[in-house]
């Protein structure tokens, strides 16, 4: 569902995130083509695309014969591997960049800022024997509008806090005598989020949060403050903007292949 909020605004009154989505996507759809260019066998791609056309073809001139168009069949199959294997090594120069890209721009796009008034939940993974003795401390601004709530089944501990100010705070939760912090962002525009803070788990890090590791220690593994996802107006529709991007990109690649004449 669409956040109700407004889309931040530029100076000349447009849309931000559609207008970043639009940019990012015309320059990825260029530089994909230009690379798949420079990295694919063009003259193989285009004589394997003239052989899965002839088969097609076959099809239909052919296609009360039923010997002909079985062995049509299977040469379509045997063509479009072919065509498939020439295309797919050009998809490793940009497939790994382009999945980072993805990660760093969603920090930024795939979420909005929590607002004033909003009542939202942090809530902390710790190890069994530590759910009692949790607490959590927060700044000037923040306050929680009911007790912890306990899940032992899921090792979580959640409470339910509400922002009286905008403002970019860091919040702590102690047990024993550590604690832990966590940055929660209440406000607008495009600030670069992250919903939770996680203790080791490198590769998962990397995908799901945009903070550095919690410290290691043995009672805390995760803080998470849940952001509303991040609707983008474009073209009458509201869309995510992962997939907007995609849609995008993919337009653009095939509008530059055409006019740099590239074989695809």
């Amino acid at each position: 569902m669409a956040s109700p909020r407004s889309a931040p605004m530029g100076s000349l009154g447009v849309n931000l995130p559609a207008a970043i989505v639009v940019g990012i996507s015309l320059v990825i759809g260029l530089v994909m083509v230009v690379v798949f260019r420079y990295t694919s066998d063009q003259k193989a791609i285009h004589v394997a695309k003239d052989r899965l056309k002839a088969h097609l073809l076959a099809l239909r001139l052919f296609q009360d014969q039923i010997p002909v168009v079985m062995g049509s069949y299977g040469k379509i199959v045997l063509a479009t591997g072919h065509y498939l294997r020439l295309a797919f090594k050009p998809l490793l120069f940009v497939i790994v960049p382009m999945t980072f890209l993805i990660v760093q721009l969603d920090r930024y796009l795939g979420s909005i800022p929590l607002e004033v008034g909003q009542s939202f939940l942090v809530k902390v993974q710790t190890d069994p024997n530590a759910l009692n003795e949790a607490s959590l401390q927060l700044p000037d601004g923040l306050a929680t509008t009911a007790p912890a709530v306990h899940v032992p089944a899921e090792n979580e501990i959640a409470w339910r806090v509400v922002a009286g100010l905008g403002g970019d705070y860091v919040i702590n939760v102690q047990v024993s005598d550590q604690t832990f912090s966590k940055r929660v962002v209440v406000g607008s525009g495009l600030p670069r989020l992250s919903s939770v803070r996680l203790r080791g788990k490198f590769w998962e890090r990397i995908f799901v949060s945009g903070e550095p590791a919690l410290p290691e220690n043995k009672f805390v593994e995760a803080i998470e403050v849940q952001y509303p996802a991040r609707d983008i107006a474009f073209a009458w529709l509201e869309w995510n903007w992962v997939w907007l991007f995609f849609v995008l990109s993919l337009a653009a690649g095939f509008l530059f292949k055409s006019i740099l004449g590239i074989e695809i």
